[in-house]
């Protein structure tokens, strides 16, 4: 195996550093390396990257601001951890659709003993068809509990290619089908121009008064408005996200509230969980590129993730 120089920044933490060894590279100063692994956001990178350096890790799955920011350049190969935090995300996602359609939102909040008074009609995910919207790590890592749980699952990709364990899977130019034959919807796709506001009016009312919407994702791929609009009219059956638009969601907005309404402060990925799994991913990555091989979470800069 070749002895990669890796430089990792903007600190060194323990978990890193020894990821960095594991995957078998040496840790060294930026003029020196060819390889970079940031743990880090985009505000704290360097402005501008050696000559030598012909690939970067970045530490998260969503890379938005990464792009936005102008640093993904194309002259090198940048890596995004997608992927690498798909089992927890994906437990949280099937712990807020179960939450929502066994009411225990709703439930939780009652502050007096009423068996009969706890809310909308709970249901049940066995024989319900509960549509992935953005089905790659996080929404494949969902299937096999909700197929457990008696569910069908009906993935889009961007590109329709089969996902196991999904009795079909359509391409994302086919998305339109998906809010009348499914009776839940869970959003695990990235934030691109194409998802903006990706759930609106239109969408929640073919969905109908049975479904949850669920979004681990990105707050931008629901039209906040109109979901506010829906909840209050019955229009679904509720929504449970990890993140909204906006992002900190502000102190009494209607959806902290809302009967209908579940919201979890974006934390699917704790960062408790989140430091090993991406350790296992750098450690996995710097093996890789020291082999030649193909690295995990290759970013395109083009599609926007």
């Amino acid at each position: 195996m070749a002895d990669v120089a890796v430089h990792l920044g903007p600190d060194q933490p323990d978990h890193l550093a020894d990821a960095v060894r594991r995957g078998g590279g040496r840790l060294v100063g930026l003029e020196e390396a060819e390889a970079v692994v940031w743990g880090a956001g985009a505000g704290t990178f360097p402005a501008s990257l050696p000559d030598g350096v012909r690939w970067v890790q970045l530490p998260s799955a969503g890379i938005e601001s990464w792009l936005s920011s102008g640093l993904v350049d194309g002259g090198r190969t940048w890596t995004s951890a997608v992927g690498a935090y798909s089992t927890q995300v994906a437990e949280h996602a099937v712990a807020l659709l179960l939450a929502g359609v066994r009411g225990l939102g709703l439930a939780a909040r009652r502050t007096t003993w009423d068996e009969d008074g706890v809310g909308s009609p709970q249901t049940s995910l066995a024989g319900a068809t509960v549509a992935i919207v953005g089905a790659g790590g996080i929404g494949t890592a969902m299937i096999p509990a909700l197929n457990g749980l008696g569910a069908r699952v009906l993935a889009v990709t961007r590109r329709g290619r089969p996902v196991d364990g999904a009795v079909e899977t359509l391409p994302a130019d086919r998305l339109g089908e998906v809010w009348e034959r499914a009776d839940h919807v869970v959003l695990a796709a990235p934030a691109t121009a194409d998802t903006q506001a990706l759930v609106g009016a239109d969408e929640l009312a073919a969905l109908g008064p049975q479904g949850w919407v669920v979004n681990i994702a990105r707050g931008s791929l629901v039209d906040t408005d109109a979901l506010v609009a829906a909840l209050d009219a019955g229009t679904i059956a509720g929504a449970a996200l990890d993140v909204t638009d906006p992002e900190p969601l502000p102190d009494g907005h209607p959806l902290w509230t809302h009967e209908r309404a579940l919201v979890t402060p974006h934390v699917a990925n704790p960062p408790q969980l989140q430091a090993g799994a991406l350790a296992e991913r750098v450690a996995e990555n710097v093996r890789r590129f020291a082999a030649g091989e193909d690295l995990l979470g290759v970013v395109d800069v083009d599609a926007g993730y």
